[in-house]
């Protein structure tokens, strides 16, 4: 079992005791919120975490409202479990904005290639040149998405360290929210190895024990080839004048797009309930 599964289990059975009253009824919501997207991993598509997030940070978002959580949080999280947990809050958001400046990135060299192909009449330098450009924003990007994933993997591990400090104090609420982090954590994974490594996603991707948390397996829509990687390999056939239909290329562009948008939603959509219980959390220890 889990580490993270363990003391939530744990912090359930202490609060449980520690107070008269039976746990609200979004603590169960909350619970289920999370079962449900470990449920789903196996399944389910980079969009469909991302919504899913959103749900769950909803809830997160109620709970943090009610007097008894607030007041849980404030006298039983000490001072380091209060720093840790919302700088691990600013680091997803970072991570978040990392997610978001690679997708506009990608639309944007994306729609100059468009416009070259409806004016280009023939004419394929225009279209070779910006073709070389787009190759090369990919490539910088996908550095740049190391690098944030190498942040996130060190998050990984600072939570799973934080995660077996058994402390008996821990609240129940505390518990959620780290398992939370978890799954957040393998969800922006899954996205950024989406947007610049699904090879390598299903290769080489080496999942650390907190990842077992949310039984981490390639969704359906992360097949073989998605719609970035048609992309790429079209571009690199039609740069390098191999056979290859510009039609088809076009097709993948517009899919590509349709892509890009539903992620860019999804993303932004999470960033803004990150913030808002970021500010929540902020209030509850500052009072």
């Amino acid at each position: 079992m889990a580490v993270i599964e363990t003391n939530t289990k744990s912090s359930l059975h202490l609060r449980s005791n520690s107070l008269p009253s039976a746990p609200h009824p979004l603590v169960s919501h909350l619970d289920e919120h999370l079962q449900r997207l470990k449920g789903s991993e196996a399944t389910s598509s980079v969009s469909e975490k991302l919504n899913g997030l959103q749900d769950l940070n909803d809830c997160i978002d109620k709970l943090l409202q009610l007097p008894r959580e607030q007041q849980a949080l404030a006298q039983e999280c000490n001072e380091k479990q209060v720093d840790d947990l919302l700088e691990r809050s600013l680091r997803l958001l970072d991570i978040c904005s990392t997610a978001k400046d690679c997708l506009l990135q990608s639309k944007e060299s994306m729609h100059e290639l468009q416009s070259v192909i409806r004016r280009r009449r023939g004419n394929e330098t225009g279209f070779i040149v910006e073709g070389v450009k787009y190759l090369a924003l990919r490539k910088k990007m996908k550095k740049s998405i190391h690098k944030t994933l190498e942040n996130l993997k060190a998050m990984k591990n600072e939570l799973i360290a934080s995660s077996s400090n058994k402390d008996n104090n821990t609240s129940l609420m505390l518990g959620f929210l780290k398992e939370a982090e978890a799954v957040t954590l393998n969800s922006l994974e899954h996205l950024l190895l989406f947007v610049s490594d699904p090879k390598g996603h299903s290769k080489n991707s080496r999942w650390s024990a907190i990842s077992k948390l949310v039984q981490p397996k390639r969704a359906v829509c992360e097949s073989k080839t998605n719609e970035f990687e048609k992309v790429d390999a079209a571009l690199k056939s039609l740069t390098s004048h191999k056979p290859s239909s510009i039609e088809s290329f076009q097709s993948h562009m517009e899919n590509l797009e349709m892509c890009i948008q539903d992620l860019e939603i999804g993303v932004e959509n999470l960033s803004r309930k990150l913030i808002r219980n970021r500010v929540s959390l902020l209030n509850i220890f500052n009072h």
